[in-house]
C-alpha cells in the first residue's frame, strides 16, 4: 500500500507570501490614505518639541541652561535628537515617509480621475421616480423635441450631456452630470500637502539660518565670522552669501507703564534704526525701520530682528591701575522685565584669570522672599549683582566655550568670612574690590543690543503656493456639488395628475452625489422652471 509523498518544501504553504508579494502588499499598506494622514500627524506630533525643547541652532544659551536645569534628563533628550529635532534622523525618515505615501496616494487617483473625466455619464436608471429629487410633467413637443430642450438647458447650467438617444424601451433619455471640479479640488489639497514639503525641504537643504547680537551704534558685515550661531542646509555652500553690510543707528521701544495691568514693565513694541547697503563697494546706503515681523530683505536674504537686551559695560583693572578688561557685555534677558544673565572671564592682566558670573537688573527691586528682581524693563535703576571665581578659564585649551556660561571645572568661587558666596553689588560708577587684592571692577553704564537672525530660505515662495493651492482645493472640495441628472421622455401614458397638457410625458430624476449637501430641490426646480411650459392665462384662470 503506498502513501502520498511529501509536498517538496519549495511549495508554498496556503496563505504564505512570497517576497514579492510581501513587497507590494508593503507598498500598499504605505501609499494608503490611512497611513498617509497617521504620517502626517505623526510629522506634526514630531514638530512640538522643537517648539517646546530649545534647539540648538535657534538659541545655544537656552540649551545650555536647560541641561543645567536638567542633568538626569539630557542624556535621553541627547538621544533622541531633541535639541535638534529637525535635523534628526528620525524626523527625516518620517518626513520622507510622509513623502512617498503622499505621491503613491495621489498618482492612482489622478490615473483614475482622468479616466472619470473622460468617461460618459452613466446611462440612466429604469425609474427615475425612485430617485431622492425628481419630477414630471406633461407637453406638447414631440419626445425629440422635449428631450433636445432639457439637453440645451442642461449645457447652459454647465452640466455635461450626453446626447439624446433612445434606450430599448423605446425612450428618448438624456444623461448629463456636473461636479468633475471636485475631486480635482480633493486631488489639489492632497498635492498641495507634497509641495509645502518639497518647499520646506527645498529651503532646509538650499538654504541657512543664523543669528547675531549687534550692539546699538555697532555694524554688522554679512559674513561667516560675524554670525554667532549659524545652520547651513546640507546643498548651501558660501558663494550663496549675499554681500550686504547694515548698522544700527539707534534702538526704540515701548513700554506698557499702567501698574493695574498684569504686562506692567513689559515691551510693547520696538523697532531698530538701520542703515544698509548691499554694494559695499559703492557705499551707497539706504535707511530701513526694523521692527518685528517686518525684516529686511536684501537679495535672497531676510534679515529679521527678533529680540534686544542690555550690555552691561565693566572695566576691570589690576592693583596698579592697568586695565585688563573693558566693554560692554552681552548678558541675556532670563524674564519678561529684563532680568538678565551674564558672564565675565578676564584672561589676562590679573595675577590670575578671573570669572565673574551675575545679573543685570534694569529696575532693580528686593523682595525679602524671592530676593532681587527687576521690576520694570526700562532701565531705570540699573544695578548688577556678581559673583567671583578665579583660576583656569579654559581659554586656553582650544575647546570652544560659551561665551554666555561660565566653566565651572577648575574654578575656585570666592566666599566670605561666614563661607557664602562672594558677591560684588554695584550701581552705575561704583567700584568693588576684588578679593585677595587682585584689582578693581567698575559698573560704567550699560549699551542695548539687538538680535537679529538672517535667514535664505529658496523654497518659501514654493511653500506659500503649496498653502494657497490647499485652500483653493478645500474649497473647491467643500463647495463644489456633483450631480447627476437623467431624463425620460415617452410619448405616451403617464398619471392624469402631471402638471402640463399633451401626449409627451418628461421624467427628470437628479442624485446628489455630496454627502448631506442638500440643494438638490432648488436644482430640479430651477430646471423646471426653465424648460416646462408655463400655462397660458386661461389655464391659470381655471387652476
Amino acid at each position: 500500500m503506498s502513501t502520498p509523498a511529501d509536498p517538496p518544501e519549495a511549495e508554498r504553504r496556503t496563505g504564505e507570501l512570497t517576497f514579492v508579494e510581501l513587497l507590494r502588499w508593503s507598498w500598499r499598506q504605505l501609499t494608503s490614505m490611512r497611513t498617509a494622514l497617521v504620517l502626517l500627524l505623526l510629522v506634526a506630533l514630531a514638530a512640538v518639541p522643537g517648539s517646546i525643547v530649545p534647539q540648538d541652532n535657534v538659541d545655544s544659551f537656552e540649551v545650555t541652561q536647560w541641561k543645567e536645569r536638567h542633568p538626569d534628563l539630557t542624556p535621553v533628550y541627547e538621544r533622541l535628537g531633541l535639541f535638534s529635532v529637525y535635523d534628526s534622523p528620525w524626523f527625516a525618515a518620517t518626513y520622507i515617509l510622509l513623502m512617498i505615501s503622499l505621491v503613491g496616494c495621489i498618482l492612482p487617483r489622478l490615473k483614475v480621475y482622468a479616466q472619470a473625466v473622460r468617461a460618459r455619464p452613466p446611462r440612466a436608471p429604469r425609474n427615475l421616480t425612485r430617485l431622492p429629487d425628481h419630477a414630471a410633467y406633461r407637453t406638447e413637443e414631440t419626445a425629440e423635441d422635449a428631450g433636445a430642450r432639457l439637453a440645451s438647458a442642461l449645457r447652459r447650467r454647465r452640466y455635461r450631456v450626453v446626447d439624446t438617444d433612445e434606450d430599448p424601451g423605446g425612450d428618448v433619455v438624456v444623461s448629463a452630470e456636473r461636479g468633475y471640479l471636485r475631486e480635482a479640488g480633493n486631488l489639489l489639497f492632497h498635492l498641495s500637502v507634497l509641495i509645502v514639503l518639497v518647499g520646506f525641504g527645498a529651503g532646509s537643504m538650499l538654504g541657512y539660518q543664523g543669528g547675531a547680537i549687534v550692539l546699538v551704534g555697532n555694524g554688522f558685515s554679512n559674513n561667516l565670522t560675524q554670525y554667532d550661531d549659524f545652520d547651513p542646509g546640507s546643498l548651501w555652500t558660501s558663494d550663496d552669501l549675499d554681500p550686504f553690510a547694515f548698522t544700527v543707528d539707534d534702538f526704540d521701544i515701548e513700554w506698557y507703564d499702567d501698574m493695574t495691568q498684569p504686562s506692567y514693565g513689559q515691551a510693547r513694541s520696538f523697532v531698530s534704526h538701520l542703515t544698509y547697503t548691499d554694494d559695499v563697494a559703492s557705499g551707497d546706503s539706504e535707511e530701513y525701520d526694523l521692527r518685528v515681523n517686518h525684516p529686511l530683505s536684501i537679495g535672497s536674504t531676510d534679515v529679521f530682528l527678533i529680540g534686544h537686551g542690555y550690555a552691561p559695560v565693566l572695566t576691570v583693572r589690576a592693583p596698579d591701575g592697568t586695565v585688563a578688561y573693558s566693554g560692554p557685555t552681552i548678558f541675556l534677558p532670563t524674564d519678561l522685565s529684563f532680568r538678565s544673565f551674564g558672564v565675565v572671564k578676564v584672561s589676562d592682566g590679573l595675577d590670575t584669570q578671573v570669572g565673574l558670573e551675575g545679573e543685570f537688573y534694569p529696575s532693580y527691586g528686593f523682595d525679602m522672599e524671592t530676593g532681587p528682581y527687576s521690576y520694570f524693563g526700562d532701565a531705570l535703576e540699573p544695578a548688577m549683582s556678581m559673583t567671583i571665581y578665579t583660576g583656569d578659564l579654559g581659554v586656553d585649551s582650544g575647546v570652544g566655550q560659551s561665551v554666555y556660561s561660565l566653566e565651572k571645572d577648575g574654578l575656585t568661587q570666592q566666599v566670605d568670612d561666614e563661607g557664602n558666596p562672594l558677591r560684588l553689588d554695584l550701581e552705575i560708577g561704583e567700584t568693588a574690590e576684588l578679593p585677595g587684592g587682585l584689582g578693581t571692577v567698575t559698573f560704567d553704564g550699560y549699551e542695548r543690543w539687538n538680535r537679529v537672525q538672517i535667514s535664505q530660505t529658496p523654497g518659501k515662495l514654493v511653500a506659500l503656493g503649496g498653502v494657497v493651492l490647499a485652500l483653493v482645493g478645500l474649497l473647491g472640495s467643500l463647495f463644489i456639488r456633483p450631480r447627476r441628472i437623467w431624463v425620460r421622455v415617452r410619448a405616451a401614458g403617464g398619471a392624469d395628475d402631471l402638471p402640463g397638457t399633451g401626449a409627451t410625458v418628461v421624467t427628470i430624476g437628479l442624485l446628489d452625489r455630496s454627502t448631506g449637501a442638500g440643494g438638490g430641490e432648488e436644482e430640479l426646480q430651477g430646471i423646471l422652471d426653465e424648460v416646462r411650459p408655463q400655462p397660458s392665462d386661461d389655464e391659470r384662470e381655471k387652476q
